[in-house]
């Protein structure tokens, strides 16, 4: 599935079974909650934090998909075609980090 087929995936969800879609502020507000679940996840399960009882169940795959269903439901929202503006992204970074990171001594 490529990202404009995710994109559609979800509007055809919200238009099923979301009645509509929260507005933008209260996405962006959801979308920062769910990275805070993975960044919870990570900085215990990773990180130098002791992984709480009540945090081994959490699936950290799950915990990515529902931060990249909100950014798909603010993308969709503000018309934003994420597929396009990936690529864009990719080539752009292709372009200017070609060697950046083969020359960062620190990556060595």
């Amino acid at each position: 599935m490529n990202i404009q087929n995710a994109q559609q995936v979800v509007d055809n969800w919200i238009n099923e079974h979301g009645v509509r879609y929260f507005n933008e502020l209260t996405n962006m507000a959801q979308l920062t909650e769910e990275v805070g679940e993975v960044a919870r996840i990570i900085a215990r399960r990773y990180g130098e934090q002791s992984e709480k009882d009540s945090d081994k169940d959490k699936d950290l795959g799950e915990e990515l998909a529902d931060v990249l269903f909100v950014l798909l439901c603010l993308a969709n929202q503000t018309g934003v075609d994420l597929q396009d503006a990936f690529d864009k992204r990719m080539d752009k970074k292709g372009k200017r980090d070609h060697d950046r990171h083969h020359n960062n001594k620190k990556l060595k």
